[in-house]
């Protein structure tokens, strides 16, 4: 068994790709949909998806107790973009000398962890 996609509902798809597709880098794979019930999927082709849902209603509190796992291939100048963005970005933490990850929010308030594999 392997994960297809995770979906997430967004407000506003237009903010919601700047910041996973301009910002974080995700290819969009597809995008379908009227104007008031939007999809797009992002992520590699034959990889696992993250499906922004535009149209209803946004959680209160989205996401709460869940956060999303991204690997960059340059943490640090994914730093420097989000930071040219004005995404706040905290102290690393670093559970053990290999490892260390940054929390992120999107415009919807989801949480994003950005992940660094430090050999």
């Amino acid at each position: 068994m392997t994960i297809n996609w995770t979906t997430i509902h967004v407000a506003d798809m237009e903010q919601s790709l700047t910041f996973y597709h301009g910002l974080l880098g995700l290819p969009v794979a597809e995008r379908f949909g009227p104007p008031e019930h939007q999809i797009a999927m992002l992520g590699p082709e034959d990889g696992t998806k993250l499906e922004l849902l535009c149209g209803g209603p946004v959680p209160a509190n989205p996401g709460q107790g869940v956060s999303m796992g991204f690997t960059p291939d340059n943490m640090g100048e994914l730093l420097e973009k989000l930071a040219a963005a004005g995404v706040t970005i905290p102290e690393p933490m670093s559970p053990n000398p290999s490892l260390r990850f940054f929390f992120v929010k999107d415009p919807d308030g989801y949480t994003v962890q950005l992940v660094e594999n430090l050999g």
